[in-house]
């Protein structure tokens, strides 16, 4: 909790196998706020790690809904929307969901630290459908109503 004294959560130190994806989780949620990954030996070349995420929420409250959820289709090429959102005070990035139905919202854009984004990712002749949630330490927010952009 201090960035000084260190709890082993994991030992790896005996492991021999290659495991470029590890994925690690704990039997019990420990609450911490510093994680410290510690390299004992490389047989061969350097220690590198491309990607080191660790899940878990906060004490504090999920971030409020959206408002003002719009997208605005260009009318000269159907392909590109320029997206927009009124900004949530305790967010820090937004997931944007898209899809070819209500319910086939399969795609997702995360933003961070902006209220819009220039989308350019859609068939010209196809109609769309979105809807957007707040990110912060402690959760997410409800989504929006979606919005449909023909």
């Amino acid at each position: 909790m201090d960035g000084k004294n260190w709890k082993i959560l994991v030992d790896k130190s005996e492991n021999k196998t290659d495991v470029p994806h590890d994925y690690i989780e704990l039997k019990q949620p420990v609450e911490t706020r510093y994680i410290k990954l510690e390299n004992i030996h490389m047989p061969t070349g350097k220690f590198a790690i491309s990607g080191l995420r660790i899940f878990g929420n906060g004490h504090g409250s999920k971030p409020d809904t959206v408002k003002n959820f719009i997208v605005l289709r260009s009318e000269n090429d159907k392909r590109n929307a320029v997206i927009k959102w009124y900004s949530v005070d305790n967010a820090y990035a937004y997931n944007i969901y898209y899809g070819i139905a209500p319910d086939k919202l399969y795609n997702c854009v995360m933003v961070h630290g902006d209220n819009q984004y220039y989308f350019k990712a859609m068939d010209k002749d196809r109609t769309y459908y979105f809807s957007i949630e707040a990110i912060n330490e402690n959760g997410i927010s409800a989504g929006t109503k979606i919005f449909k952009a023909e």
